[in-house]
């Protein structure tokens, strides 16, 4: 009962939407990610949770990758699964393919991430009427927690061998979408869930997760659940996937340059660098803007007021999260635009501060209907002294 909940609340903010949304982020790099990090994979929390494996994301206040450790994350939908995110090396330059999730596995460039990922796929279990059945063969269970599981061996795949965690360029994984994959790009999905963008902001934040700091090897390789990061169960890396030797001059030389050209499928924001970034508290974009902190359920000893209470909420949350959802695809289309119009840097700065202003306007509306919820709507204990009606 409690997961099927929980899965309605994720399934109630979630935006469905076409590949296009999902297939680029806005980084640009010129020196890849470190190796894939040796680790053990953390025993699966409870039923329908599916394993999210770890990456190296880009800091650009700090020009520096950091390890986003892998998680179990509860399925926003049953039937769904998660496509791992990936870095590329196109037009002269790294840039990430954010995961998502969907019906099917996707492309994730060739990468041997271990767990069932092994480059091509999912061997990690299968979905059957409802719930999600664990191949013990490739994935740490515990049969006294997790009853749906079964054993298929994975020929050759049960160990990572190939740690590179880049997809071509120099030295990079040489692999191209199978037409099974290109089908699944074309699927129904839905972006990562509040519970792993929060993961990846807690992975940011602590500087023991940059590359530059742990040379490859993350003080946190894996979570049992996603942004836990001092639960006792967290899993350290027991080695670094290779020699990690980052350019000198990474803090100058290897950024991107704007000029890049980029196809219809790609994220098309300029990568202006004088562009305000949400690591300097500037909000530019819908999806800079920060989950608000939910409030512990009310328990005024009234349950139904306290229901009708936390539904107004979710009510709220949801259609918040529905108009930053709409102004992001809004201003997408801009910038689709602009790239098709070829718009020069003065130009497209200007539509930077003019998003900026919508996206800033939007954030402050929204706090201000999260404060009046609080304020106004919150049921209060009831006086024991008061008459009764």
């Amino acid at each position: 009962m409690t997961t099927r909940f929980i899965r309605a609340l994720l399934f109630a903010v979630a935006m469905f939407t076409t590949c296009a949304s999902f297939a680029q982020v806005r980084v640009s790099i010129r020196f890849g990610p470190p190796p894939l990090p040796v680790y053990e994979q953390p025993v699966c929390p409870d039923e329908d949770y599916i394993w999210a494996p770890g990456y190296w994301a880009y800091d650009y206040d700090f020009n520096d990758y950091y390890w986003v450790p892998g998680t179990w994350v509860l399925a926003p939908e049953p039937g769904f699964f998660w496509t791992p995110g990936y870095w590329a090396w196109e037009n002269d330059a790294f840039f990430f393919h954010e995961g998502y999730w969907g019906p099917h596995v996707g492309f994730y460039g060739g990468i041997n991430y271990g767990y069932g990922y092994f480059g091509d796929g999912y061997q990690g279990g299968r979905w059957d009427r409802g719930h999600f059945f664990y191949n013990r063969e490739v994935n740490n269970v515990n049969v006294t927690v997790v009853h749906n599981v079964y054993n298929t061996t994975v020929i050759n795949k049960t160990t990572v061998v190939n740690r590179v965690s880049y997809n071509g360029g120099n030295g990079g994984i040489n692999a191209r979408p199978r037409p099974e994959e290109e089908a699944a790009a074309r699927d129904r999905h839905i972006s990562p869930v509040a519970a792993q963008t929060q993961h990846v902001q807690e992975a940011r934040s602590d500087p023991q997760q940059r590359a530059s700091t742990n040379r490859g090897r993350p003080d946190v390789a894996a979570t049992p659940k996603p942004a836990v990061f001092k639960d006792r169960a967290v899993v350290h890396a027991s080695a670094a996937g290779g020699t990690y030797n980052p350019p000198p001059n990474r803090n100058n030389d290897n950024r991107a340059q704007n000029n890049d050209i980029r196809g219809p499928n790609n994220d098309n924001r300029p990568q202006n660098n004088n562009v305000p970034r949400p690591g300097n508290n500037n909000i530019v974009h819908p999806k800079d803007i920060p989950q608000p902190e939910r409030p512990s359920p009310p328990n005024t000893g009234d349950a139904k007021r306290d229901q009708k209470y936390q539904q107004q909420q979710e009510k709220m949350y949801a259609q918040q999260e529905q108009q930053r959802q709409k102004l992001e695809q809004k201003q997408d289309q801009e910038h689709q635009k602009m790239q098709q119009q070829k718009a020069n840097e003065q130009r497209q700065e200007q539509i930077e501060q003019h998003h900026q202003q919508q996206t800033q306007k939007l954030q402050q509306k929204q706090e201000q209907q999260i404060q009046k919820m609080q304020s106004r709507e919150e049921p209060r204990p009831r006086n024991p002294n008061a008459p009764k009606p």
